[in-house]
């Protein structure tokens, strides 16, 4: 019988599957095509290893901040520690964000996926939402994905580690062999144009890198279940990021390779299409789309992980109702988190794709907003805890911590009015403000009745190393 409490059971390939499988997800399938018609063959890769430098960057102040404090909640624990009990529940509260806009959209993504490999299938006209029509049994594909991965990550971390691994495993063969495929039979005329649309196109792109990049922060959310000397927590986050630039970079290469832009440009799938073309068959299409489906449960595992334990870490310290505190006395899982993050993707297939895209929009700037604070939170604590014991040390951590905050900072003003890549009024900006309104909501009510004892408990794990006392 299990004591109810974290276990540190994950072990270096488990944890950089839990980053690198979330960082891949759906959005390689997808996109891609949209990314080169926006800014071109090299100005898509150009947008990647920009958006790659910055989340290179963010990852370092992780890495140390990670192996430092390897406590259940990362970002929470960080910022607590720097700034206080506003500035940690300002940028976990963000965070959580951005985790709930990907496991609700995931939700979402999984019957869209599905119409491509079964076309028509869509049954029961329930209703429309902001111009997309619910159907039951599209809905009905995205609730029964929702119960089995909510189900999964109840059953305990090594499960949803074993789904982790196996299936991103399969995601990169299937990618492997559309960038060799593509480097053998893919024609360099297709590239052009290079560049397209300017900087417009240029940073319609780079605003989207944050959100492909998302996924390696999952790894501090559950560092109090990773069973690997913290130094070595910090390495295997730098390389799940540098691992996620290469392949993004990748599949952009390959697609512009394989398709003209005429047929990118008419393309539903172009990434499908491409695959479909180095290989000479559509079974190779339809194989992609499938490890498409892949990056999907990938990146709802472990963005179900990340959500439920930095709900649980703020509801531990008192921050969110105590009931989703609580820790499954078998399974040592973060169970009635886990319930209401999988909850919230329960209901997300039935407002239809549309008003998901305005939630992931909007999460994606709770992401920015939350790696701006811990790049704060690095920085602060370079300089008033020099001596505090760092197993991952980044070096000449005072210029990346800097750098890291210029550039996360810059992403962030993307999203805010006059950007080209702003987000919708009022639509994007009304989730934004009611998330804010919650917040502040539980913020003050935490603030009045529990300052002293959330404190009390945060600084209790430090000298402990554990969140579940």
């Amino acid at each position: 019988m299990s004591d109810g409490k974290f276990k540190r059971v994950l072990k270096a390939r488990e944890v950089l599957a839990l980053a690198f499988g979330a960082m891949i997800g759906w959005g390689w399938v997808v996109l891609t095509g949209g990314w080169i018609e926006s800014a071109g063959s090299l100005g898509a890769m150009l947008a990647f290893v920009i958006g790659g430098v910055a989340v290179v960057l963010i990852g370092l102040t992780y890495a140390e901040l990670a192996s430092a404090m390897p406590l259940t909640g990362g970002e929470h624990v960080y910022s607590h520690r720097a700034l206080g009990m506003g500035g940690s529940f300002f940028c976990t509260w963000a965070i959580i964000l951005g985790y709930v806009s990907v496991v609700a959209f995931e939700a979402v993504a999984l019957p869209t996926v599905i119409e491509h490999l079964f076309p028509n299938y869509k049954l029961g006209y329930l209703w429309t939402v902001a111009g997309w029509d619910v159907y039951l049994t599209w809905a009905l594909v995205g609730v029964a994905g929702a119960v089995v991965m909510t189900w999964v990550n109840i059953r305990g971390i090594q499960a949803s580690a074993f789904l982790q691994k196996i299936v991103t495993l399969m995601i990169m063969i299937v990618g492997i062999m559309l960038a060799t495929g593509s480097l053998f039979s893919g024609d360099t005329g297709n590239l052009e144009p290079l560049f397209d649309n300017g900087m417009k196109g240029l940073l319609a792109v780079v605003i989207m890198t944050p959100f492909m990049f998302v996924g390696f922060d999952v790894i501090p959310q559950a560092a109090e279940e990773i069973d690997l000397p913290f130094r070595q927590i910090g390495r295997i986050l730098v390389l799940s990021v540098v691992m996620a630039v290469a392949w993004y970079l990748f599949m952009i290469l390959a697609v512009g390779l394989m398709m003209t832009p005429a047929e990118t440009a008419t393309s539903t799938l172009a990434t499908a299409d491409a695959m479909s073309a180095a290989f000479g068959g559509a079974w190779a299409g339809k194989l992609l789309v499938i490890a498409g489906i892949g990056g999907i449960l990938t990146s709802w595992n472990a963005f179900l992980v990340g959500g439920s334990r930095a709900v649980y870490a703020m509801a531990h310290a008192k921050m969110l109702p105590d009931f989703l505190g609580h820790l499954h006395p078998r399974y040592n899982t973060p169970v009635n988190a886990i319930l209401l993050v999988g909850g919230l993707s329960l209901i997300a297939p039935l407002f239809g794709r549309k008003a998901l895209v305005w939630l992931v929009d909007a999460g994606g700037l709770g992401i920015v907003v939350a790696y701006a604070t811990v790049t704060v939170s690095f920085l602060v604590l370079r300089r008033r805890e020099p001596e505090m014991e760092r197993p991952f040390r980044v070096r000449q951590g005072e210029f990346v911590g800097g750098a890291a905050l210029v550039l996360s900072l810059g992403i962030v003003l993307l999203y805010l009015p006059g950007s080209p890549a702003a987000l919708v009024w009022p639509y994007e900006w009304a989730i934004v403000l009611a998330w804010v309104v919650l917040g502040l909501g539980f913020y003050l009510r935490a603030r009045v009745a529990h300052a002293a004892e959330a404190d009390a408990i945060v600084k209790r794990e430090l000298e402990t190393g554990h969140s579940d006392i």
